[in-house]
């Protein structure tokens, strides 16, 4: 026999236009946890409406458990113990999904094209293909971008414009290196921008110690700005250098 306590009711929208995601959330939760969901749909708004009214609430999803209103996902979320978004954390996940995906693109191009995983080439591809990641994220909202790279780059704050031309720099520095083409533009690119927005992070973080969000994913992320922020930096000048080494020799 089921346990009173393992029993959940449900209520969530599921109209002809909209499904409520985080009603489908909420019900996979409580079944993955074990309970059985008594799952009622609100399929018209003026259902809805009337839930609302009637159980004083403003939003759906709501479970029941064991007779008492528990809440929304998120206070699911919380009744079983478990993390919750927060979206002021700070966090270095966008950062590390972009590595990590520059990284496996330049391993399977390598193998795909050279026949071994692990070359130089594919150390220069990683760099290359992780400055245009970073770059297709900025320029999802050049606006966003820009506003928070004003609050540290020493460049920016001096030319506004070259805060809009960022994103473009490093988007065609890092193609035109993954190509190994125009090289006579892209190393002075890379090491310009790389240069400046070392020691900008570096005077930034390390010399006036402010705490500020990172502009090196967009404006969407709450990454801090800091060692990986500089490290995004130190890996243009880095490659710059790389590459002009080899074309002097």
């Amino acid at each position: 026999m089921t346990r009173p306590n393992k029993n959940a009711v449900l209520y969530r929208m599921v109209m002809e236009k909209h499904i409520c995601p985080f009603g489908l959330k909420a019900r996979h939760l409580l079944e993955r946890k074990g309970y059985v969901v008594e799952d009622h749909w609100l399929e018209t708004r003026e259902q809805t409406d009337a839930f609302k009214r009637e159980h004083e609430v403003k939003t759906t999803p709501q479970v029941f458990i064991g007779g008492q209103r528990i809440g929304g996902y998120t206070d699911l979320r919380r009744f079983l113990h478990l993390d919750v978004h927060d979206p002021e954390a700070r966090t270095y996940t966008p950062v590390f999904a972009v590595f990590l995906t520059a990284a496996a693109i330049a391993i399977a191009a390598s193998w795909a094209v050279i026949g071994t995983a692990w070359t130089l080439t594919t150390a220069e591809w990683f760099v290359s293909i992780a400055m245009m990641l970073l770059a297709m994220l900025k320029l999802q909202d050049v606006e966003k971008f820009s506003s928070m790279f004003l609050g540290y780059d020493l460049l920016a704050q001096r030319y506004v414009p070259y805060a809009y031309a960022y994103p473009f720099l490093e988007w065609g520095a890092g193609a035109l290196m993954t190509a190994h083409a125009l090289l006579v533009i892209a190393i002075p690119v890379s090491l310009f921008i790389g240069t400046i927005g070392a020691t900008s992070v570096f005077h930034a973080v390390y010399v006036q110690k402010r705490e500020l969000k990172c502009a090196c994913v967009g404006g969407s992320a709450n990454v801090p700005l800091g060692f990986v922020s500089l490290t995004e930096n130190l890996f243009m000048v880095g490659m710059g250098l790389w590459m002009l080494a080899h074309a002097v020799t």
